[in-house]
């Protein structure tokens, strides 16, 4: 086991000494700026996904040459020197007429992407070696946690071999940066996402036995590398990075990222919310780890006042994100039993054993019948109810009386008529009410099932399949999320429309019309 862990180390002392891309606001300094707050693109995302079309110390001499000049435009100079970003969905038009199982059909071949060796100079996009589906509308990218319910999916359609592609991705992502990131651009080079890479190795044992763990146990282990680093020198009650030693002495886990910085893709959402705060940078790393998180933007990670200024995401250690890293000890456990090193296996098993102790110990919170994220700062479980306390029921941490509690507050307070809210608060943001979103809905679904809440599953299941398939009938499209709560409106909130395409809602609803299709007679 010694010589394992240390070649993890050295492995990320080895890419902690890489040279990482530049991003797009380091490769414009002042233009960057100009551009975003300007608004020349109504989505900040639009410029830090375009290509340049000359060098960019060009594009900056010409830039300071004539910003001063009579007549000077700056969204005619910067549509001259550089592409758009493409986007094939958009020339993409369903058929609804031919039912909704050809649409999603369709749609894993309209998203799919071909591997790059390499990507235009001083692009944003980082090259990945294997095809890989994005997520769709303005996420030209793949993303990191998107990817498993997509892949759900196209286990479900048969399509094995690109679901190993984008495991393939993911791990040669972990060899390369010693972390996958938020998603393959340089400007998510300082977050991760939730860590559902175990999971993907999972749903390929399925179809191939435990032999392919081995295959995929380095990149596991660097993955389990980046969460925990500077675990050890902790002390209780402390937190370093994504490290957190708990009161009791435990180590768990949080979102964060490692720039204090606005984000790019998102730049004069950024700076204009954080104006007038006595600590910018404190926020920003906090609305980072927030989108780290995928949760972006939910009360969940607010303060009492329920606003965005009150973000402290970097304060909680979230229920979901401890879940999934015991799934990654679980599955290196597994990973060392194929290989028939029993003893090394026990040790995963030990360490698995102690985050769900400390899961049940600090999440658990007995005055709601819930599962809920714990607040450091107050030294208790926090008082906000989200969608993320089915986790614990999805992931086997659950004792069989707290998923009927869960269970029952799931009934009683977050089903509508689409399927379950993700919180119980009408903020505005698009992680809370009225909205709902496929990942979540698979989890609760999953977690159910797994305690023998059979019939409240299956309601979810059929309100959702029900309500994405009206949705179609009516647009042809499958969007990124929905409104649940009236289901003739559509979904709202966040910094950008709502999008369609839609990986993860692909996934999931073709699973849960496979899950059906079995039951009928």
């Amino acid at each position: 086991m010694r010589h394992l862990l240390l070649l993890v180390c050295c492995l990320s002392a080895t890419w902690a000494s890489a040279q990482l891309p530049l991003t797009p606001r380091q490769l414009y300094p002042g233009l960057f700026e100009a551009v975003q707050q300007g608004r020349v693109f109504p989505d900040n995302k639009t410029f830090v996904d375009m290509v340049p079309l000359a060098p960019p110390s060009r594009i900056l001499a010409d830039y300071a040459q004539q910003r001063t000049q009579p007549g000077f435009n700056l969204a005619t100079f910067v549509k001259a020197r550089f592409r758009l970003p493409a986007s094939d969905a958009s020339t993409y038009r369903s058929n609804v007429a031919a039912g909704l199982r050809p649409h999603l059909d369709t749609l894993w071949r309209v998203l799919e992407r071909r591997p790059q060796d390499s990507v235009a100079r001083y692009s944003s996009l980082l090259p990945l070696p294997r095809p890989y589906l994005v997520p769709g509308g303005r996420f030209r990218e793949v993303y990191y946690w998107d990817s498993y319910f997509t892949m759900i999916g196209l286990s479900e359609a048969g399509r094995t071999p690109l679901v190993r592609s984008m495991a393939d991705n993911f791990a040669f992502l972990l060899n390369r940066y010693g972390f996958i990131p938020n998603g393959n651009r340089s400007y998510y080079l300082t977050r991760s996402q939730p860590p559902f890479f175990a999971l993907m190795v999972q749903l390929l044992a399925q179809q191939q036995t435990d032999s392919v763990l081995p295959r995929y146990q380095p990149a596991l282990l660097r993955e389990y590398a980046y969460w925990m680093a500077g675990a050890d020198s902790l002390a209780p009650g402390k937190a370093t990075r994504r490290a957190v030693r708990m009161p009791g002495g435990e180590v768990l886990n949080r979102y964060w990222d490692s720039s204090t910085e606005p984000r790019e893709e998102s730049y004069a959402e950024d700076v204009a919310a954080a104006k007038g705060l006595a600590n910018p940078r404190q926020f920003y790393r906090d609305i980072r780890a927030a989108a780290a998180s995928g949760w972006d933007f939910s009360t969940r990670w607010f303060g009492p006042d329920g606003k965005l200024t009150s973000i402290h995401t970097t304060e909680l250690v979230p229920v979901d994100l401890n879940c999934l890293l015991l799934t990654l000890e679980q599955t290196l456990a597994r990973s060392y039993k194929a290989q028939g090193q029993a003893a090394t296996a026990k040790t995963w098993e030990l360490k698995a054993a102690k985050r769900q102790a400390a899961i049940q110990r600090y999440c658990w919170n007995k005055a709601a019948n819930w599962f809920t994220d714990y607040d450091l700062p107050q030294r208790r479980p926090a008082t906000i109810r989200t969608l993320a306390g089915v986790f614990p029921l999805a992931f086997g941490v659950a004792t069989t009386t707290q998923a009927t509690q869960v269970a029952a507050g799931l009934k009683a307070d977050f089903l509508k008529d689409g399927g379950l809210i993700t919180t119980l608060n009408a903020s505005g943001q698009q992680w809370d009410a009225p909205n709902a979103w496929a990942p979540l809905q698979y989890l609760a679904i999953q977690g159910l099932r797994r305690y023998n809440q059979q019939p409240l599953a299956d309601t979810v299941a059929t309100r959702w399949v029900r309500l994405n398939s009206r949705v179609f009938q009516q647009t042809g499209k499958l969007l990124e999320k929905y409104n649940v709560q009236n289901t003739s409106l559509p979904a709202g909130g966040g910094e950008y429309p709502l999008q369609d395409g839609f990986g993860w809602t692909n996934g999931v609803l073709l699973y849960l019309l496979n899950q059906a299709s079995t039951k009928q007679p």
